[in-house]
């Protein structure tokens, strides 16, 4: 996700997605540690591995985001990405803002989580942008598959997903 919520913002004029999103996200039970499974590729993570996002609850309700990965090709580098995320309106559903840089934010749509927060699948307002996040370093096949065959019933093409290697 290094980067990845930063560029949301261009091109992501509707929120078709909305009616995925989780109606209820524990924002502290959200922060935390989040390995990134798979993505959809773009340029700002191209080439990146062991990608994590660690979520930092505020005393004011809003997150800070660190977002970090390691060039496949230099892995004594990291690269890091900071940004704030907040509820996108007054409900406590899934649908977050995230800015990298103000006063631009980008829609960030967590449309699967797991009932104990081991997992979640977030999205952007376009379907261009898709990351599975798993708080272990691999997921198994199982679960992943089941993920997959959803996100494809909701129009997604998991075909374009890129399993992340986590070192």
């Amino acid at each position: 996700m290094l980067l990845g919520v930063m560029l949301m913002v261009w091109g992501c004029k509707t929120i078709d997605n909305k009616d995925y999103v989780v109606p209820e996200l524990d924002l502290e039970r959200y922060s935390g540690l989040w390995y990134e499974i798979a993505r959809f590729d773009h340029s700002f993570e191209r080439g990146l591995i062991s990608n994590t996002a660690q979520y930092t609850l505020r005393d004011d309700g809003k997150i800070d985001v660190l977002n970090s990965g390691i060039p496949d090709d230099n892995p004594e580098k990291l690269k890091t990405a900071k940004a704030v995320g907040y509820r996108a309106s007054e409900k406590k559903d899934g649908h977050l803002k995230v800015s990298f840089f103000r006063p631009f934010a980008a829609h960030y749509l967590v449309i699967d989580l797991d009932e104990n927060y081991q997992w979640a699948v977030v999205t952007s307002s376009s379907k261009k942008y898709l990351w599975i996040l798993s708080r272990e370093k691999n997921m198994d096949d199982l679960l992943y598959n089941k993920l997959t065959k959803k996100l494809q019933e909701q129009g997604f093409r998991v075909e374009d997903l890129i399993r992340v290697a986590q070192i």
